[in-house]
This record gives structure tokens, sequence and C-alpha cells, in this order.
């Protein structure tokens, strides 16, 4: 058999590429009153404006019976589960107390991608290409780790109110993002969302975000995502002029965020992950 990879739902990946690979998908919830709804498996029509929707990780339950299936699939061979960045969601921490409690608990991996989005789906990416291949789980273990710590991400928001509210950006980044001359540009550092700089137009903001990944790409080779939500055109134009500026661009997705970001992100948003080395 061969070594399964499991991640989560904010992970983005598209459904074709997650069945070619046979990654196993957990779902993270949102919570729209006293609804729980499954990303990816529930329908969901949100509001992305209102302050009462929020978000849930999965709990150790949902994870545990991922875990086992996927041991099971693996022939015994191990499980890699790689997860949103432990900083931004309890979805690790549910599943290092699943792993605890397992009976094959020492062949299931846990990674904390250290990002969120294709962040983590870039790194499950590499990892499962690699269990394809035949490695062992100790290959694709250091695979997936390694690959989360090259991965970087710059993401370009309206305004920050919904990060605030969700508690992923302090205060003081906050009240700068909320400035309506203001366009921030975020970036993920350490698995933590940071303020990388307030920038005045929408246009400088998308050459700042554009620039920060061709930067982050470096001259040989890497992977490349855009995501958004709400701002298809934005994003294939970013797309495009990031085709013309990596060096050896190896792989490009275009995504949307999916509702378990997207509510704390906000429409408009346009996000890119970038692996230098790419995901082989």
């Amino acid at each position: 058999m061969a070594v399964v990879v499991v991640t989560d739902s904010s992970a983005s990946l598209p459904a074709e590429l997650a069945a070619e690979l046979a990654i196993a998908v957990v779902p993270l919830h949102v919570l729209i009153g006293d609804r729980a709804i499954r990303e990816g498996v529930d329908p969901i029509d949100i509001d992305y404006s209102s302050d009462t929707v929020t978000t849930s990780a999965a709990s150790p339950g949902e994870l545990r019976a991922v875990y086992e299936q996927a041991w099971e699939l693996s022939g015994g061979d191990g499980v890699v589960a790689v997860h949103i960045s432990r900083q931004l969601s309890g979805t690790w921490e549910a599943g290092r107390q699943a792993v605890r409690d397992m009976d094959a608990a020492d062949r299931v991996r846990l990674v904390d991608s250290l990002g969120a989005g294709l962040a983590t789906g870039l790194p499950v990416l590499a990892a499962a290409r690699r269990a394809q291949g035949g490695a062992s789980l100790d290959v694709v273990y250091d695979t997936a780790v390694a690959a989360s710590s090259r991965a970087r991400t710059f993401i370009l928001v309206n305004r920050t109110e919904q990060l605030r509210r969700g508690g992923r950006l302090s205060s003081a980044a906050a009240f700068f993002g909320s400035e309506l001359v203001t366009k921030p540009l975020l970036q993920i550092v350490e698995g933590r969302l940071e303020l990388r700089e307030k920038v005045r137009t929408r246009s400088k903001a998308f050459a700042k975000l554009v620039a920060a990944a061709v930067d982050a790409a470096g001259e040989d080779g890497a992977a490349v995502a855009v995501q958004h939500l709400g701002a298809e055109d934005a994003a294939q134009t970013v797309a495009t002029q990031l085709r013309d500026l990596v060096p050896g661009i190896r792989e490009l997705i275009i995504a949307e965020f999916g509702p378990a970001l997207g509510i704390h992100l906000g429409i408009g948003a346009v996000g890119v992950l970038v692996l230098p080395g790419g995901c082989t």
C-alpha cells in the first residue's frame, strides 16, 4: 500500500487533485446561528458581512475517524496529517488529541503547516506526490515539514474588521487597516497572520502583492497559488502577471478561499501562496 496524506478543508485543494492523490480531507465548520455546517460537505449560503457567522475546528472525534480510515487504507504504511496553522485554528490541537487515543498513534504523524489556504495545500500536494511514489512514512513526513517551512503567504484584504472580530490580527493592526484610504497587505509569519504594510490605493497594493510573491518565489522555480473571495477578475490578473514574472514557475493553481477562511478575510480578498522549489 502507500502512506496516506490527510488535511482539512481550509487547505482549499481542488477536488480533482485531492481525488487523484487519494488525499483525505476533514471538513472544518461554519457556524450560522445554531447550525454547524461542514465546509465542502454541506450546502452553505453565507452573508460574509454578518458578524454572527463564525467558524470552528474539526473535533478530535471527527479527526480520529478520518485518521483511522486513512490508517486502514495505508495497509499499515502510515498517515501524515497536514493541518492549518495552530496559531489560526484549533484543528492541529484537536488532531493531537485524536492521535493520542489511537492504537496506531506511532504511525500517524501530524504537521503544522504554519499557513492557511493553499499555503497548507501546496505542502499537502508535495507530501501526497511523494507518498504516491512509494516513499516511506519518514520521507513523506519530512517532505511535508520542509515544504511547510518554505511556503509563503501574502493576502490583500479590503478591510480587517472581520479578522479583528475573529482575533486573527492584533487590535493595532486592525485599526490601521480600518482606514478607508488604506489597503492592508498581510502575510503569515511562523503561523501568525501579520500586517506586512499599508498601501494607499488598491492598484498599488496589488503591485506590492505581486512583488512580494515574486521575491518569495526565488530563481529556481516555484509552485504558486492565487486565491480569492469574490474577486475572480483580480485573481486572474495577478495569476497572469505571476506566470510572466516568476522564473521557471512549476505549477499555478487558481482557487477560491473556502468559507472557513473567507469569513475572516471578507469579500474581495486576494492571496498569493508560494512554495519555492515546487511540490515535487
